[in-house]
């Protein structure tokens, strides 16, 4: 995948011109990757510039504001002047607020295709637990099976819970455990007590069977979107 560095919009020549060629070769192989359905890390990827460019627009606005808060009064026409030179008469300063412009209106709408298919994909799920689930369901297991596939992934997940000054966010580890396939014998419940089996270390653990009946890239959509879908059933069921 084609990658934008951080601050690609300010870096190197500010030309208009140059600046647009590199974002549309960027969206270019983003939207690429959307129509095969591979989510992952270009939708993340996408969002993180996103919101890169509306953070640089709104600290700079945030900036211009504070001058006369942060400044004695003798201080404050002289900096403003400089800022003011800065900001409305510099033609890099300009230039960058144009490929900014720009770049957030050609960045929307694939956003926006990246979000359909990522919630066409959730739509496909469905989430069942194995057995009983215990009281905290927080650490276990899940199989995953992707469309008509009859070899199905097992993974061990855990899910922490941090904080941040305005809100909690739930997050989930996962490791991969085995593969196993699906029969009359080999059912969910007999993978969950081949599990208990191996792994004495959890003799009740969490064990959900998630199913697409779609195909879909397994690393970079559905497994990333079956993970994130798991943490809000979990959530909502706890």
């Amino acid at each position: 995948m084609k990658e934008l560095s951080k601050n690609w919009f300010i870096e190197g020549s500010l030309d208009f011109e140059y600046k647009k060629y590199i974002l549309l070769a960027y969206l270019q192989e983003i939207n690429h990757h959307f129509d095969k359905s591979r989510l992952y890390p270009n939708l993340s990827d996408l969002v993180f510039h996103y919101n890169n460019l509306l953070f640089f627009k709104k600290n700079k606005s945030m900036l211009q504001q504070s001058f006369p808060q942060r400044l004695t009064k003798a201080d404050v026409e002289a900096v403003k002047l400089t800022y003011q030179k800065i900001v409305d008469d510099d033609s890099s300063m300009k230039e960058i607020e144009l490929i900014i412009t720009y770049a957030i209106q050609k960045m929307n709408p694939a956003i926006q295709t990246g979000k359909d298919i990522y919630d066409f994909v959730e739509r496909q799920l469905a989430i069942d637990p194995v057995g009983i689930v215990p009281l905290l369901p927080y650490h276990g297991y899940f199989s995953l099976r992707n469309g008509k596939e009859k070899t199905h992934g097992i993974y061990e997940y855990q899910i922490t819970l941090f904080e941040n000054k305005d809100d909690k966010y739930r997050g989930i580890n996962i490791q991969y455990v085995d593969t196993y396939e699906e029969s009359i014998t080999k059912t969910p419940e007999a993978m969950k007590l081949d599990l208990i089996r191996r792994n004495k270390f959890m003799p009740n653990p969490a064990v959900y069977y998630v199913q697409s009946d779609i195909t879909f890239p397994l690393e970079q959509t559905l497994l990333p979107v079956a993970k994130r879908s798991l943490v809000k059933y979990i959530s909502k069921a706890a």
